[in-house]
Parts: structure tokens; C-alpha cells; sequence
């Protein structure tokens, strides 16, 4: 049961970093530099987006590779997941617009 524990700490870890990233950096997914400097809402709103589901594929694979299964899930689990992920990344809202 340690191994399943250590997992989901990391899981966490993992997702507070990622959904951090879209605010500390003026280029998209840290790669591809954008037009406008600084980088808009919108597409820090998309990188979030798309960071949700590229964190959740990792979340199902460490599921399956902990445990052996992946356990069916509901609407509701979705929903609540993504409003994890924008709580997550509020310190880097805070810093990318608000904190000027």
C-alpha cells in the first residue's frame, strides 16, 4: 500500500507543477515563442487545457501500472478533477496577472 501512496504524492506534485507552467513562461508549452509578448490569457487558458488531459493520461498510466486496473469513473470525477487543476494553478495566476 506504501507504493500506491508514494504514487499519488507524486501525482500531485506533478499536477501542481504542470498546472503551473503556462504562467512562468512567455513562450507556448515553453517551446514555441508566441507573436505577442507578454502571452495572453487565452493562451495560457489552452495550455492549461491541454495540460489537463496530458496529466490525466499520465494519472490513468500510473494508475494502471500501481494497481493493475483502472477504475471507471463518472461525469463528476472529470468535473472535479479540472476544478482541482485550476486551483492548482492559482499561485500562477497570481503571479502572471495580478501580482503587477
Amino acid at each position: 500500500m506504501t507504493s500506491g501512496l508514494g504514487t499519488t504524492w507524486l501525482l500531485f506534485g506533478l499536477i501542481f507543477f504542470a498546472a503551473n507552467l503556462p504562467w512562468f513562461s512567455n513562450k507556448l508549452f515553453y517551446i514555441v515563442p508566441v507573436k505577442h509578448t507578454p502571452k495572453n490569457l487565452g493562451w495560457c487558458l489552452f495550455e492549461l487545457i491541454v495540460l489537463y488531459f496530458l496529466i490525466g493520461g499520465v494519472a490513468l498510466y500510473a494508475e494502471f501500472a500501481t494497481f493493475g486496473q483502472i477504475a471507471h469513473q463518472d461525469w463528476e470525477f472529470y468535473a472535479i478533477t479540472a476544478c482541482m487543476f485550476i486551483v492548482f494553478a492559482f499561485p500562477g495566476f497570481v503571479y502572471k496577472v495580478l501580482w503587477k
